[in-house]
Order: structure tokens, then C-alpha cells, then sequence
């Protein structure tokens, strides 16, 4: 059955599609023959009970440099004129993206939207994870610098992140000497309200972060994600390199025990970052990338899983 998706993701002209997972789930579509639109989360407008955006429709073909092409405009009734919308633009989790799931939220019983957005509003990724701290590294959340110096001196050496960050930036490694633990504090409290986090610093890291990615709640790949020389980010998008990898018992472990949450929560595309084969320390379902990489390396489809997925979904809601 073809489709009326609506994208709602970032600029096109501004995504690398050599790895850019909403692109491989365009792509995806597109070869099932389902009618593409694209609009930005800025876009939505909301009026007397109903929730429109403006769009273009859209084809995608894998020419970098020439990789979409815009049709025709269109006001999208987002509740009549479309049977799913992606939720796919990449963080900051601010407030205009949780302004953006409370008005997609309005529309769920009449078209479905993929990820849950009352989900993805309720599961920020370095917040939620807290729910499976069995299976975290020694994690703290705080403003304080007292808090963070106490913290450093029972763990040695420690990772400092802001709490809603992405894609690896502005992570730190702070030593057992704690050169530059106050001015980082410092800077952090005073770029962000929020409270950041703080981590036991996992050598292993040197070795990879494995990205593992679950589709409605089942595992379906995994990449191993080796941070550059001298760098300890392993996100491909701060320069990490990818490379095959399965999982670890400890790792099945770890998707037996998110898998039935995720699907409970309508999360139905989700990577969750494991270091070491044992240490969990992000859920993420804003935006999950890696699954290009994967399917490279391992032959897949995850595109195709992704929308299997959805057709399920689809028809639940009509039986």
C-alpha cells in the first residue's frame, strides 16, 4: 500500500547522505512507492483544533550534490492528508523541539508518528538512561562543582557532557589532578540551565563505542564506532570510524531489558551507545543515526525493517 509520509527534519541541502539515516528511511520509502514530504519543525502551525505544516513533496535519488528534488508546496493537514509522519530533526532537546512533541501529540489517533512523541518528550537520552543504571558506569547529574570534585576524587578520572548535547559535542575528559574542572563548571553552568553529566571515564573507550540499533524493540545491527587518534568521541560524526561488530551476552542482556519498554512507548527506532561490551551509557531516540554503516557492513536492510515496522503499526491501528 503506498504511503503519504511527512518528514519532519532538518534542511536537506545540509545532510551528508553518505550517512544520514533519515535519508536512507526516504530512500527506503520511496523504493515501497510511498509520496514523500519534507518540512522543518519551525513549520508546524496549529489552529482551531487542527495541526497543518507547510511542505514541499519531495523525491530523493543517492547523488550527493544532487540528492533531492522539490515539487510542488503544500499546507498539510497533518491529521488528514498524511498517513505517517517521521519525527527526524536532530537535537538540541530545547524547547522548540519539545513544543514540536506536544503538537504532533495532538494528532496521534488519526496519523501515526514515528518516533512516539509523547515518548520521545519523556525519554531524553542521558536522562532515561538513569532508569537502567544497572547497567550504567558510575554516573553523576549536577551543577554543583563540590558535588563534581567528589565526585573526580572517588572515580579518578572522569567525562564531563552536557545533558542534552549530540553527536559528541563538547565532551571532555578531566584527569585525576582536575586541571580544568572548575573553569569547565564554570562554562558549563553558564551555558546551560540544566544540569550536566558526569561519568567514570571508561578506558575501553579507546577501543570503540558500540552503536546498537533496535527496531520496535528487537535488535537489528550493530557498528563498532573507534574514536580518531588522540580524540576519546567515537561519533562518526566527530570523527570516529565505523566497523563491524556483534554483541556481547552483556549487550543482548541490555536490549531483552529495553526491548519490551520501547516498544510499550511507541519508540520504534532506537540506538543505544554500549562501551566496553558492558557499560551503557545513552538511549537515543530524537534522531538515531548508524544505520548506513550497519547495513554496509552487515548486508541489511534496516530501512526496510523500519517501514515493515510501520506497515505492522498501521495495520494494528485499523484492526
Amino acid at each position: 500500500m503506498s504511503l503519504r509520509v511527512a518528514v519532519q527534519m532538518d534542511p536537506l541541502e545540509n545532510i551528508n547522505i553518505s550517512g544520514d539515516s533519515t535519508f536512507a528511511i526516504m530512500l527506503g520509502a520511496q523504493a515501497r512507492g510511498h509520496k514523500l514530504y519534507h518540512y522543518l519543525a519551525e513549520d508546524l502551525t496549529y489552529q482551531e483544533g487542527r495541526l497543518y505544516a507547510g511542505a514541499h513533496e519531495v523525491t530523493v535519488q543517492p547523488v550527493a550534490g544532487d540528492h533531492f528534488r522539490l515539487a510542488d508546496f503544500a499546507i498539510l493537514d497533518l491529521g488528514k492528508d498524511v498517513d505517517v509522519v517521521l519525527m527526524r530533526q536532530d537535537p538540541p532537546f530545547d524547547l522548540g523541539y519539545i513544543t514540536a512533541t506536544h503538537l504532533l501529540e495532538r494528532i496521534q489517533r488519526e496519523t501515526l508518528v514515528v518516533n512516539d512523541p509523547a515518548g520521545v518528550r519523556d525519554a531524553p537520552e542521558k536522562v532515561w538512561v538513569l532508569d537502567f543504571a544497572k547497567f550504567m558506569p558510575p554516573t553523576m547529574v549536577t551543577r554543583s562543582l563540590g558535588a563534581a570534585r567528589h565526585f573526580l576524587a572517588e572515580q579518578g578520572e572522569i567525562v564531563v557532557k552536557p545533558l542534552h548535547g549530540n553527536a559528541g559535542k563538547a565532551v571532555f575528559k578531566v584527569g585525576r589532578d582536575g586541571t580544568n574542572l572548575s573553569a569547565l563548571m564554570e562554562l558549563f553552568n553558564a551555558s546551560y540551565r540544566e544540569p550536566h553529566v558526569l561519568q567514570t571515564f571508561l578506558p575501553e573507550v579507546t577501543e570503540g563505542d558500540k552503536r546498537i540499533v533496535l527496531v520496535d524493540g528487537e535488535f537489528t545491527g550493530a557498528i563498532n564506532r573507534r574514536p580518531a587518534a588522540g580524540d576519546i568521541r567515537s561519533n562518526l560524526a566527530a570523527g570516529g570510524t565505523a566497523e563491524a561488530s556483534d554483541l556481547t551476552d552483556r549487550e543482548r542482556e541490555i536490549c531483552a531489558e529495553l526491548g519490551p519498554e520501547l516498544k510499550r512507548r511507541g519508540l520504534l527506532f532506537v540506538g543505544i551507545d554500549v562501551i566496553g561490551g558492558r557499560w551503557l551509557t545513552e538511549i537515543n531516540v530524537t534522531s538515531p543515526t548508524g544505520i548506513v554503516a550497519i547495513d554496509k557492513f552487515n548486508g541489511t536492510d534496516t530501512p526496510g525493517l523500519i517501514w515493515d515496522a510501520i506497515d505492522r503499526k498501521l495495520a494494528e491501528r485499523k484492526s
